[in-house]
């Protein structure tokens, strides 16, 4: 195992720091909590969101508080220079080769990036993290759920947490390119999306180019390679049906009955489990209904919506059916980024758009591209009044209408911090 620590040492942050990308602050902060416990910390979301710049950002962040550098070590398992690391033993050898010569009384960090690559991984980071002859921190990321959650809760139940990360959201999005946030950079935001190699292409052909590419390899790779998908073109046709419903309740009956009217062979089961392996791969997300008065989450029809809006914007625009839907998207975004659980209410026959949870916290939201239409504006309120809580309600709205608070109801504008 010696031999392979010069392979990877341009890796690591061992001589000097590495490039670290646009700094990711709130995720940092969150990890960071948890620095003085032995808890596995995982980074799952979709490709290319930015996943191993945190991990690098995470890595400068110890150094920067003392850490020696030699106490730090960086996995990459879709590196080439990696791939000598095939087995958990692999893994936990070439950990034990790189830190014999490290003072430990520190404590040694561990950070391995796609570590789905690794058969058996769970089985090493297990090992690491619940060493009792040394402190090793281990953190890890992942580009599928199912892969992550199913291993980590029988191996590691109770020993780590978890971070979900997005794409670039609003703030970040106008930071990053030192613009103001206003009505006119958000549309912008709207028309384009928060995948981060989006900032860094030239033009509009290079952008799509760089969508279709990220779309085939996380179709191909990441769900039909690693799943026993048929029907590739199935599979595809779903995720095209769903960004072009974007926050339209949807069954996977319903689904059934479409596809078999255009004569698709398929049935219920093959539908839900491609679903499900999109919803694994982070490129869309399940928003279940609520029942309001029943406190219930109720069964059979959902809400779906796409990890960015480049999807759609660079792939599929032609599709869509309006901002509108696009707005309902970035909002559901946002709230994901502030670590809420999010559901589409219901609530006396009426639809509010999102009831978002987090520990004894509870808030409501409309979202309404335009408020200055009267029926629009009283259908919005409507849905809100008929919550009878004192729980904070908003309606996030893109046009400049400003309106006085009904009865506890808020208008915000959605370039302004929600």
């Amino acid at each position: 195992m010696i031999e392979n620590i010069a392979k990877v040492e341009r890796f690591n942050f061992w001589k000097s720091d590495l490039h670290t990308g646009f700094l990711r602050q709130q995720y940092l902060q969150r990890i960071t909590k948890y620095d003085d416990t032995q808890l596995v910390r995982v980074l799952v979301g979709q490709r290319r969101v930015g996943k191993s710049y945190i991990l690098r950002q995470l890595i400068k962040n110890l150094i920067e508080k003392g850490v020696d550098r030699k106490a730090t070590l960086y996995i990459n398992m879709e590196y080439l220079e990696y791939d000598f690391i095939k087995t958990p033993s692999d893994l936990v050898n070439f950990v034990n080769t790189v830190f014999s010569n490290v003072d430990g009384n520190a404590g040694y960090h561990v950070f391995i990036d796609e570590v789905q690559n690794i058969e058996g991984w769970e089985r090493a980071v297990n090992a690491m993290s619940q060493d009792f002859t040394r402190k090793t921190s281990v953190y890890i990321t992942g580009s599928n759920s199912k892969l992550l959650s199913g291993e980590l809760a029988t191996h590691l139940s109770g020993r780590y947490i978890q971070f979900l990360v997005l794409p670039y959201v609003f703030a970040e999005f106008c930071e990053i390119q030192n613009i103001s946030q206003n009505k006119e950079s958000y549309i912008q935001f709207l028309s384009s999306g928060g995948m981060p190699e989006l900032l860094n292409l030239p033009d509009e052909d290079s952008k799509r180019n760089y969508m279709q590419s990220l779309y085939d390899t996380i179709i191909l790779r990441d769900i039909v390679g690693r799943q026993n998908v048929r029907d590739v073109v199935l599979l595809k046709d779903i995720f095209i049906f769903l960004a072009n419903n974007i926050s339209n309740l949807v069954s996977i009956q319903s689904l059934v009955k479409y596809f078999k009217g255009q004569n698709r062979n398929t049935n219920y089961q093959t539908v839900s489990q491609y679903i499900s392996y999109l919803e694994d791969a982070f490129v869309i997300h399940r928003c279940d209904r609520y029942n309001l008065a029943g406190k219930e989450v109720l069964s059979g029809t959902s809400k779906y919506y796409l990890n960015d809006l480049s999807f759609c914007n660079y792939l599929f625009g032609s599709m869509l059916t309006g901002y509108g839907y696009q707005l309902e998207n970035l909002v559901y975004l946002e709230l994901r980024h502030r670590e809420f659980e999010i559901y589409c209410g219901t609530s006396r026959n009426k639809e509010v758009d999102f009831v978002a949870t987090k520990g004894d916290k509870t808030e409501y939201y409309q979202v309404s591209f335009s408020l200055f239409d009267e029926t629009t504006r009283e259908r919005e309120f409507a849905s809100l009044l008929s919550i009878k809580d004192n729980f904070p309600k908003f309606i996030i709205t893109l046009d400049d209408f400003v309106g006085r608070e009904v009865s506890g109801i808020r208008i915000k504008k959605v370039y302004k911090p929600l």
